[in-house]
C-alpha cells in the first residue's frame, strides 16, 4: 500500500463555484482519488475554501457585509455544493482558521531565517477613491511584453508572463475603471531568483505531465524576480515579525498563504483524527507522491510558487539553510493542470453572467450526468465547450440509452426468471461467454493505466466501450429466448450479471452515486461506493468560530470495493429494478438556453446600472 496525496485547487470564496471552475479541480480529482483507494492506497485528499486577499473586501464592501462575513457565506455554499457533487474529500476546510495561521507563520518565519524572504520596497496600486491597495489582478491594461490588450495586473494570459501592476500600459481599475496611482511602500519578497536553479532542476526531473503544463512550467523560469509577499491591506494573516505582527494595515497576500493550505488541511485533518503526526506520512515520506489538481490558471502558483515555498523553507535554494519543524516538504509529484471550458461559445465569468453555477445544475439535473459529462467532454487536455445539446445527448444516448438500459435489462431477466443471482453452470459455458469475463476483468489494467497517467477520458472512453461489448453479448446470446434450457439460462444471465458489475466497478471512480444503484440492483449489500458528509465543527485553535467540513469515511474491504472483477453472490435477491438514469427531455435544451439569455440580460443591466452609479459618484 502506497500514501498517495491529493490536493485539490482552492476555490476562491467571493461567490458560488461554476462549471467551469469544478471541470478543472473537482471531478477530475476526485475520480483519481476514488481510483487510487479502489487499488488500495492510503489516499488523502485535501482542499477549502481561499478567503484572503482584496477581492473578498470588495465584494464584501458592494453587498454590505464584513470580509468575515462574506467568507463566512461562500464558503457554506462552496462546501455544499462540492458535497453535492460527490467529491471525496477527506477534509475539505478554510484558510480563515487558527490552524491555517499557524502553518502559514510558521513557514514564513523558516523561509525568512534561511534567507529566501527579505525587506524591500515596491510599487502599490491604490485606488483614488477609496485610498485602498487595488488587487493585482483587478487592474487591467496593455501587456507591456506581448501589447496584448486587457492583460492583468499579476499576468498575461496570452504570453503567460508574471507582470507587476506598474508594468502595465494605460491600467485602469476593474472595479470601477478609474486609473490607479502607485505609491511605494514596503514589503516582504520571496527571493525567487535564488530558488530558481532547485526548481528548475526538479521540473527537469518530472516524467508524464502533460506537455502544455511542463512546456509552460519551464518558461517561468525564462526571466525569474522576487515577488512580494505582504499587502497593504487589513483584512488577511498578520506578518509574524516583529513590528509588523500587530500593524493592521500590513499582511501575508493571498496566493503567499492559499497553496500553504495543502500543508495545514493536512495537519488538521490528523489532529481532527486525534494522530497530530499522521500527516507525516504524506508530506515527510519520499515514497508518497503528491498529485496537484487545478485549471491552467494556477499552474504558475503550483508550478513555481508553492514548489519554491516548499524549497526555501527546506533550506534547499541556493542560500542553503535549515528545514523547520514540518520538514522535509515532498515536491509535487505532478500538476495536473485541465484547459479552459467556455459556455455555448463564450468564456465563463460570472459578473458578466456567463455561467452556470454547480447548484443550479444539480438541482435540474442528476449529479453523475453532470460528472459523466466533465469527464467524458472536459477540458482535460484541450479547451471544451460544455453546450446543454451535447449534455443532453451524453446523458441520453450513453447513460441511459446504453448503460442504464443495459443494467436494467440484465436486473430484470433475473429477476423474471430467477429473483435472484443464478449459479454459473460451467458445462454450459461457450467460448462466447469466457470471452466475454476475460474481456471485462482485463480493463481493469487497461482503463486503470489511462487513469494513473491522467488520461480520464480515454478511462471513461474504454470503460464505455466495454459496455458495449456487453450490450452486444446480451443481444447475441437472446436470453429471452432461451426457454427450455435453465442451466444455460442461469449460466447466459450469471455472466452478463458478473460483467455489469465489473463495468460497474471500472465506472465506479466517474459515477459514485450510480454505482451504488447498480449495485444494490443486482442484489449487493452495504456501501458500494461512499459518498462524503458535510459536518459542522469547533475550530481546533480560535473559539467561537465554527464552519462546515466535507469528510468521509473511504476504506478498502468496509466502504471501497476493490479495483478488480469480484464475483457476485450466487443467491443474492435481485428485485425488479428501477431506472439508474433518466433521458433528459430534449425541450430542456431551448429551456436551458432561454435560462441563459434572460440572466445573461439581468446581469449586463445590473452591471451597466452599478458602473453609472461609480461613475456618477466620482464625478459628484
Amino acid at each position: 500500500m502506497s500514501h498517495i496525496l491529493v490536493n485539490v485547487a482552492w476555490p476562491y470564496a467571493n461567490g458560488p463555484r461554476h462549471i467551469g471552475h469544478v471541470a478543472g479541480f473537482g471531478v477530475p480529482s476526485d475520480v483519481y482519488a476514488r481510483y487510487e483507494r479502489m487499488k488500495g492506497n492510503d489516499v488523502l485528499m485535501v482542499s477549502g475554501t481561499d478567503e484572503h486577499g482584496t477581492p473578498i473586501l470588495v465584494e464584501a464592501e458592494k453587498e454590505g457585509l464584513s470580509a468575515q462575513e462574506l467568507a463566512n457565506r461562500y464558503n457554506r455554499v462552496i462546501a455544499k455544493d462540492l458535497c453535492d457533487l460527490g467529491l471525496s474529500y477527506d477534509l475539505f476546510t478554510r484558510t480563515t482558521t487558527g490552524n491555517h495561521e499557524q502553518v502559514v507563520q510558521e513557514l514564513f518565519k523558516q523561509c525568512l531565517a534561511n534567507g529566501y524572504i527579505y525587506k524591500g520596497t515596491q510599487q502599490v496600486a491604490i485606488s483614488p477613491s477609496t485610498g485602498r491597495t487595488l488587487p493585482d489582478r483587478y487592474i487591467e491594461g496593455e501587456c507591456p511584453i506581448c501589447h496584448t490588450q486587457g492583460a492583468r495586473g499579476d499576468q498575461c494570459d496570452v504570453c503567460g508572463n508574471e507582470l507587476d501592476p506598474d508594468e502595465l500600459i494605460n491600467p485602469v481599475s476593474k472595479i470601477n475603471g478609474e486609473t490607479p496611482r502607485f505609491e511605494q511602500t514596503e514589503h516582504f519578497f520571496l527571493d525567487l531568483p535564488a530558488l530558481a536553479e532547485a526548481n528548475l532542476a526538479w521540473l527537469n526531473t518530472r516524467e508524464g505531465w502533460r506537455t502544455n503544463v511542463i512546456n509552460f512550467s519551464k518558461g517561468l523560469f525564462k526571466e525569474v524576480k522576487p515577488r512580494a509577499i505582504t499587502r497593504d491591506i487589513d483584512w488577511g494573516i498578520p506578518v509574524p515579525v516583529d513590528g509588523w505582527i500587530d500593524n493592521p494595515n500590513k499582511k501575508l497576500y493571498v496566493w503567499f498563504d492559499a497553496v500553504i493550505g495543502y500543508l495545514s488541511a493536512s495537519i488538521e485533518w490528523a489532529r481532527r483524527k486525534g494522530e497530530p503526526e499522521a500527516w507525516r506520512e504524506w508530506w515527510n515520506n519520499p515514497e508518497a507522491p503528491a498529485y496537484y489538481f487545478m485549471g491552467k490558471d494556477n499552474i504558475t502558483f503550483h508550478s513555481q510558487i508553492w514548489p519554491s515555498e516548499m524549497l526555501a523553507y527546506n533550506g534547499q535554494g541556493s542560500k542553503g539553510g535549515e528545514t523547520g519543524e514540518y520538514g522535509p516538504l515532498n515536491m509535487p509529484e505532478q500538476v495536473v493542470a485541465s484547459e479552459f471550458m467556455t459556455m455555448e461559445g463564450k468564456k465563463f465569468s460570472s459578473s458578466r453572467g456567463i455561467v452556470i453555477y454547480v447548484k443550479d445544475i444539480l438541482a435540474r439535473y442528476p449529479v453523475d450526468a453532470v460528472r459523466y459529462y466533465i469527464s467524458i467532454a472536459g477540458p482535460e487536455s484541450s479547451d471544451s465547450d460544455f453546450t446543454w445539446a451535447e449534455f443532453v445527448r451524453h446523458n441520453n444516448e450513453e447513460l441511459a440509452a446504453s448503460w442504464g438500459n443495459l443494467v436494467n435489462r440484465v436486473a430484470n431477466l433475473v429477476a423474471k426468471n430467477f429473483g435472484e443471482i443464478p449459479p454459473l453452470d460451467e458445462a454450459s459455458m461457450t467460448a462466447e461467454d469466457r470471452a466475454l469475463l476475460a474481456e471485462t476483468a482485463g480493463a481493469f489494467d487497461t482503463v486503470g493505466g489511462y487513469i494513473d497517467s491522467h488520461h480520464q477520458k480515454a478511462a471513461l472512453l474504454e470503460a464505455m466501450r466495454v459496455v458495449g461489448e456487453i450490450n452486444k453479448y446480451i443481444s447475441a446470446t437472446e436470453p429471452w429466448k432461451i426457454k427450455d434450457d435453465q442451466a444455460r439460462l442461469g449460466t447466459v444471465l450469471h455472466v452478463a450479471a458478473q460483467a455489469v458489475s465489473d463495468a460497474n466497478h471500472l465506472l465506479a471512480p466517474f459515477l459514485p452515486h450510480a454505482s451504488q444503484k447498480v449495485f444494490e440492483a443486482l442484489g449487493g449489500k452495504g456501501t458500494f461506493s461512499p459518498l462524503p458528509r458535510l459536518e459542522e465543527v469547533e475550530d481546533l485553535d480560535k473559539p467561537n468560530f465554527s464552519y462546515p467540513i466535507i469528510t468521509g469515511d473511504y476504506v478498502l474491504g468496509e466502504t471501497v470495493h476493490p479495483w478488480r472483477s469480484e464475483p457476485i453472490e450466487v443467491g443474492a435477491p435481485v428485485a425488479k429494478p428501477t431506472p439508474i438514469f433518466a433521458k433528459i427531455p430534449p425541450e430542456a435544451v431551448e429551456e436551458e438556453l432561454a435560462r441563459f439569455d434572460e440572466a445573461l440580460a439581468a446581469r449586463r443591466e445590473a452591471e451597466a446600472q452599478r458602473l453609472a452609479a461609480e461613475k456618477a459618484k466620482l464625478e459628484g
